[in-house]
């Protein structure tokens, strides 16, 4: 796969968790799209083989792909520790494929992240790149058509270092959340 000309931009989020407001959510944009909205587009024509078309509105559908996920809670700590060295790399085993080594960029929206996660393979360098992005549950899907994602590392290591601090999660109003 071809590595991109152009370096993309991260933004990390901080509101609460969907469904768990007690626990702080770490949501994902790149280049200003939510990563679920991403994984959304990435995963249509994949569900679409699997899902009934006559048991949803188009609506449900839309629904259904950005619900597949939900952001990370990556058990919080008060000055965000943890969730820096998850993104640096550095995630707990649960929330790493022991096999290939990726890690959990999002996680399931029941709560249990690694119950339903996108993974993702980093590799840190002077950049820090996001690649063979996939979802462990279903092989058959293969690699997903996301990425590679490549961020200049010193403007990677200061969206982590701040993360944007949100009241609710971004597509709660798609989602009907609000």
């Amino acid at each position: 796969m071809n590595q991109p000309t152009a370096p993309h931009r991260v933004e990390f989020l901080h509101h609460p968790h969907p469904g768990f407001p007690h626990l702080t959510a770490w949501g994902i944009r790149i280049d200003g799209t939510d990563l679920r909205v991403l994984v959304a587009e990435a995963t249509r024509a994949l569900w679409n083989r699997e899902l009934d078309e006559d048991d949803d509105t188009p609506q449900e559908l839309e629904e259904f792909l950005l619900r597949q996920h939900a952001p990370l809670h990556l058990d919080d700590d008060a000055d965000g520790t943890r969730g820096r060295s998850h993104f640096l790399g550095d995630a707990p085993p649960h929330l790493r494929d022991r096999d290939t080594g990726a890690l959990c960029l999002l996680g399931c929206p029941c709560g249990i992240d690694a119950c339903w996660p996108l993974l993702a393979r980093l590799r840190v360098t002077a950049t820090q790149t996001w690649s063979g992005f996939y979802q462990l549950h279903r092989p058959e899907w293969g690699e997903l058509p996301l990425g590679p994602y490549v961020f200049p590392r010193p403007a990677y290591e200061a969206a982590l270092a701040t993360p944007v601090p949100l009241a609710q999660d971004p597509l709660a109003p798609l989602l009907g959340k609000e």
